[in-house]
């Protein structure tokens, strides 16, 4: 068991979120005291990447601060500790999501400064929203217990319903926000109503706990098939209480069949917004679903080859969803021409690769979801800039408005094009990289659905280089839809170089990512 502390002693730890809790805060106050000028949208987005900063910072220094166990002085680097008795915990997973999760928000506010879907008045709102998303997607990614993932998940959830409505007089925008209530209120009653079973069942809300209230139950449940040769209604209720559990983390990563809302919200919420969900709740919900499934479902905490737990073949069910979602998300991409439909199935594809790793239920599983989330935030918000960056001039998200690209933008055209095959998964990009790692995890394991999986996954790759290649062709080969240059924001323009970069310099310096991961796979306190 980690080391737990009170309310009081866990203030130092939890540091980053009162900060950006405080930010959220004092950007709407600000909004309402700066006067409208030119300068006004710079003044907001700076304060904001400012506390975005101080945050990352808070993180780094809590990773390095000092607690007393029984006269014993431990620091958070050495020993993962539990704070608030045991509510949230403090390890380099926790830590990694916190990085991963406050530099994505920073990235969605510089995308959303020279946007003109992102109205200049409402700067404010939008940022310090974004500040209140990073919060819970930080209680998400380091919550233990079951009750404190339910706040993170609503906290971001409903948070993101506003700003997928953000436009208002659209009528797209308004369609979206409110497919993304219905479908999120049902999924998070789906998820409460399974936690309340688990809870029933094992006798406690945390995760940590509940791993050792498993092994007693399995016990329970082998006892009873022994005397009756039948299953009891006990473990029928515990595969009820994990499906329904599945459903909640599966609505947030947009997994099928929960899947449902995920092209509408895309294509009708602002595209900085659009760009921001693409990535960032959806790796929460994956910090989340290793939270539960390797933490109260199997008996190694993923460190090692993870032992699951008697009658709970979970790992199973996650390959299942793992193959479908990928097939479903890549043969619905195929037809679409508006680019952020196409960008939302193939979103939902990546979610079925990204659950490859999970299904490996293993040390090298977990580190592989790692590694694919940190290469998937550069190369799908470098695809989204670029859509944003086209839509801004034309109005049109459409294919067709593509044609001749390489003409009127060059190094755009160009940026799109590296982005996609990174998506795809070709060398020397760091898409290959990650997807080499989620193949590994599964082929380490050695069983033969796992290497079944491996090669679906493998195929519905080659399946998505279609759809990707035909953006490409439209844009090197068609004849331009105008000869009129494509004007570039200068910040866009940076941000482009700054993805290509990072794509480009992982996929060759792939070891990079690996140490990244590997300091980070500690969780739940195993070592």
């Amino acid at each position: 068991m980690l080391p737990t502390l009170d309310n009081a002693a866990s203030l130092k730890f939890f540091a980053p979120e009162m900060l950006l809790t405080a930010g959220a805060i004092a950007v709407f106050l600000l909004d309402l005291v700066v006067p409208r000028h030119a300068r006004r949208v710079g003044i907001l987005a700076g304060v904001s990447l400012a506390f975005l900063a101080a945050a990352t910072m808070a993180t780094w220094f809590s990773v390095r601060a000092s607690y007393e166990v029984d006269g014993q002085l431990f620091t958070a680097a050495q020993q993962p500790v539990a704070l608030f008795h045991g509510l949230i915990v403090h390890d380099p997973w926790a830590v990694l999501f916190k990085y991963f999760s406050f530099g994505v928000t920073a990235l969605a506010i510089l995308i959303a400064a020279p946007s003109l879907e992102v109205a200049k008045e409402r700067m404010g709102e939008y940022c310090a929203l974004l500040l209140a998303i990073a919060v819970g997607m930080s209680l998400m990614a380091s919550s233990t217990d079951m009750l404190m993932m339910v706040i993170g998940v609503e906290l971001v959830s409903m948070v993101s319903y506003a700003l997928a409505g953000f436009r208002k007089a659209h009528r797209q925008s308004a369609e979206a926000a409110l497919k993304y209530v219905v479908y999120g209120g049902v999924a998070s009653g789906m998820m409460l109503f399974g936690m309340s079973y688990l809870y029933g069942l094992l006798g406690t809300t945390n995760v940590v706990g509940a791993a050792s209230a498993m092994d007693a139950y399995g016990e329970r449940v082998f006892k009873h098939l022994l005397q009756t040769g039948t299953p009891g209604a006990g473990q029928l209720a515990m595969v009820v209480a994990i499906v329904l559990i599945l459903a909640g983390i599966g609505y947030k990563i947009a997994s099928v069949p929960w899947h449902m809302w995920c092209p509408d919200v895309y294509e009708g919420a602002p595209t900085p917004f659009t760009a921001f969900l693409s990535v960032g709740p959806k790796a929460a919900g994956f910090a989340l679903a290793v939270r539960i499934l390797y933490g109260a479902l199997s008996e190694s905490g993923g460190q090692d080859l993870a032992v699951v737990v008697k009658d709970v073949p979970w790992p199973q069910v996650i390959g299942v969803i793992a193959a479908i979602t990928m097939t479903v998300g890549n043969f619905a991409a195929l037809n679409q021409t508006n680019l952020k439909r196409m960008l939302a199935y193939s979103s939902i594809a990546h979610a079925g690769y990204l659950l490859m790793g999970v299904a490996a239920a293993s040390a090298t599983g977990s580190q592989s979801v790692a590694i694919y989330l940190i290469v998937y935030l550069f190369m799908n918000l470098g695809a989204f800039l670029v859509v944003g960056t086209v839509a801004r001039l034309s109005g049109s998200e459409s294919i067709f408005e593509y044609r001749g690209l390489s003409a009127r933008a060059p190094f755009v055209a160009v940026a799109f094009a590296i982005f996609l095959f990174s998506l795809t998964g070709l060398p020397p990009l760091a898409g290959f990289v990650g997807k080499f790692h989620l193949f590994k995890a599964l082929i380490d394991r050695g069983e033969a659905w796992h290497v079944v999986l491996a090669i679906i996954g493998l195929l519905n790759s080659a399946v998505s280089l279609y759809y990707y290649a035909r953006i490409v062709k439209a844009m090197f080969l068609d004849k331009p839809v105008s000869e009129d240059p494509l004007p570039v924001p200068p910040s866009y323009g940076f941000l482009l170089g700054f993805f290509v970069l990072a794509v480009v310099v992982f996929g060759v310096y792939f070891d990079g990512l690996r140490q990244i991961a590997e300091t980070h796979m500690r969780i739940f306190g195993h070592s």
